[in-house]
């Protein structure tokens, strides 16, 4: 089997400077005035090149696009402003090339690491372009994480993937995924990760963008991502900035009157802390990619990932996609947006009783102490939802769970100090529902699980035929 060659940066370049069509604009901010450097280094940039420019001072930028109410330079409606001025300009300068021309604006506001190391390197990356003369423009705009710890390599690396997301939207576009996948060439993940992708316009009305978040994570470029009801991609570091997190995790295949209860319950308890703000909470309903994939074929069903995607955006909710299994890693992961403001975490009493259980963390020097100084170690707080017993009638909550004698002092530590606590008036009618058994009974076309679901994910699962329901021809 014959594999196709990847081309270096430079060969990148170099092919969009040879292409008579490709004409336009570049504009950086910050940290990304190496995208624009590769083209002229690699020879013919005057057949691409019409203008390249930086604000790198805040006065000159705000006189140029304007200033931001946020104060914040680094941000999506920066880009996009610029990504509308220069393309606007592009347009309007140079009408004598409009029939022949595609025409593109770049733009990156880039914050690279400063000189005491004190932040985090991070940047908007986008294109405007046009892939046949005279129409309408596409738009491609990524968010990027940089790891690199000198602020040089990070340039270095900004400057390779602006070129590969230039390249791929002119080049790579027929095939989306590989368009993404390519983003990162000649940069590793452990270098930079992408945790933000869209792609839309007239020629890419079919992209879900909500399948491209999936993908960013199931291919590796990012950790987690997210999106909202509406279905649009969110970036985590923009919506969770300062903000009260409340997470429930789950599968939600389906979605239960049990999963709404516990958001109801918990979000009620936690808005009642003194250190949470009402008004500055939201809520996440995160899946992990264990959870989405398909046990038979080892590999995620796309489907069945939008159809419970689906039903949670129906239900108002904000979904996160993660590859964070450990609930300590997704908490330190979550920390990082919410500057110690206080995050709460939904949790069955059977999770909690997971979470103690000292064979998770084998992987770890410090063992269970080390994930738990992770976890707990933030401004976090456990809201355990009760359970019957196994086999019982009897209602159980977060002390009754089993523990081993060395661990009960530990987490009695953690009850005291307020990490752990039980959510109250809960709905018990709903307590003997089990997920896996709404599962068969939809599967099996009975009608027992109707009531087990809320209406309006009742009423979809039997519109669209979703989790194996056998509809009726």
């Amino acid at each position: 089997m014959e594999f196709a060659k990847k081309l270096s940066t430079k060969e990148k370049a170099l092919r969009i400077n040879l292409d008579s069509r490709i004409y336009g604009s570049f504009a950086e901010i910050g940290a990304g005035q190496d995208v624009a450097a590769n083209f002229f280094k690699a020879g013919g940039a005057s057949g691409t090149v019409a203008k390249t420019m930086s604000a790198y001072d805040m006065s000159f930028s705000d006189a140029i696009y304007g200033p931001e109410k946020t104060k914040r330079y680094v941000c999506e409606p920066r880009l996009i402003k610029m990504l509308d001025k220069e393309y606007r300009l592009c347009v309007k300068r140079l009408q004598h090339r409009a029939t022949d021309s595609c025409f593109f604006a770049f733009a990156d506001t880039v914050e690279a690491l400063n000189y005491k190391r004190t932040n985090e390197g991070r940047g908007w990356v986008g294109l405007r372009f046009q892939l046949h003369p005279g129409q309408p423009p596409n738009e491609c705009v990524i968010h990027i994480r940089m790891k690199d710890n000198d602020p040089i390599l990070q340039q270095q690396a900004v400057g390779i993937v602006g070129v590969n997301l230039m390249y791929a939207c002119f080049f790579l576009h027929e095939n989306p995924e590989e368009l993404l996948n390519s983003l990162l060439d000649e940069v590793t993940y452990n270098r930079m990760e992408i945790d933000f992708f869209r792609l839309s316009g007239p020629d890419f009305q079919e992209v879900d963008n909500r399948i491209f978040s999936l993908k960013l994570v199931k291919n590796g470029l990012t950790r987690a991502t997210m999106f909202g009801p509406d279905g649009e991609v969110l970036q985590p570091a923009d919506v969770l900035y300062k903000k009260n997190v409340l997470i429930l995790r789950g599968r939600f295949r389906p979605v239960t009157k049990v999963n709404l209860d516990m958001l109801e319950k918990g979000y009620e308890q936690f808005a009642k802390e003194p250190d949470v703000d009402p008004d500055n909470i939201i809520v996440l309903s995160e899946l992990t990619l264990s959870d989405l994939t398909d046990s038979s074929k080892g590999d995620i069903d796309e489907k069945d990932f939008m159809d419970r995607v689906n039903i949670l955006c129906s239900l108002g909710q904000n979904v996160m996609i993660s590859d964070y299994p450990e609930y300590y890693r997704l908490i330190a992961y979550l920390s990082k947006f919410t500057r110690n403001k206080k995050m709460g975490m939904i949790l069955g009493v059977y999770n909690i009783e997971k979470i103690f259980m000292e064979k998770y963390y084998q992987n770890l020097k410090g063992g269970i102490l080390e994930s738990f100084g992770i976890l707990f170690g933030r401004n976090i707080k456990l809201l355990v939802y009760p359970s019957y017993k196994k086999g019982t009638d009897e209602i159980i909550h977060s002390e009754d769970i089993y523990l081993p004698e060395h661990l009960v002092n530990l987490f009695m530590y953690l009850v005291a100090n307020n990490k752990i606590e039980n959510i109250m008036g809960c709905n018990k009618e709903n307590l003997h529902i089990i997920s896996d058994n709404v599962l068969k009974s939809i599967k099996e076309g009975a009608n027992s699980w109707e009531k087990m679901v809320p209406d309006i994910v009742a009423n979809q699962i039997k519109t669209n035929c979703l989790f194996d329901y056998p509809c009726k021809v």
